[in-house]
């Protein structure tokens, strides 16, 4: 009796955490532009991707980002945000952390996911 109690307990539970679809994945890279993208695990239904950039040491300076067609490519180019973006700039010997916020959109305009990529600037 007391096996059936344990077994419907770990139903409920299994039951209740909902299971994503799909986990958007992102890393990027450093470029003389807006830097280069490397995204996997893209919701089928995704037309634009929604990019944003966050100084984590600064977080009230907004350095822009901006959103890109997607066809199913795995790579945004460098450059491909330079009229929307201020790059990485800390002050002179310091080391920030940034994170970018990589939203996935379909053609009526709703988030399907998001993940996010940090790194340092300098390396």
């Amino acid at each position: 009796m007391q096996r059936r109690s344990c077994l419907a307990g770990l139903a409920i539970v299994m039951i209740g955490t909902p299971t994503p679809a799909f986990a958007l994945k992102a890393s990027f890279r450093w470029c003389s532009g807006s830097p280069q993208f490397q995204i996997s695990d893209v919701p089928k239904r995704t037309v634009t991707l929604d990019l944003q950039m966050t100084e984590l040491d600064v977080p009230s300076y907004r350095h822009g980002g901006g959103a890109v067609s997607y066809a199913g490519q795995r790579t945004i180019e460098c450059g491909a945000l330079n009229d929307t973006y201020r790059g990485a700039s800390p002050p002179s010997g310091q080391v920030h952390t940034y994170e970018w916020t990589i939203k996935a959109i379909d053609s009526a305009g709703k988030s399907l996911g998001q993940t996010t990529a940090r790194r340092k600037f300098p390396e």
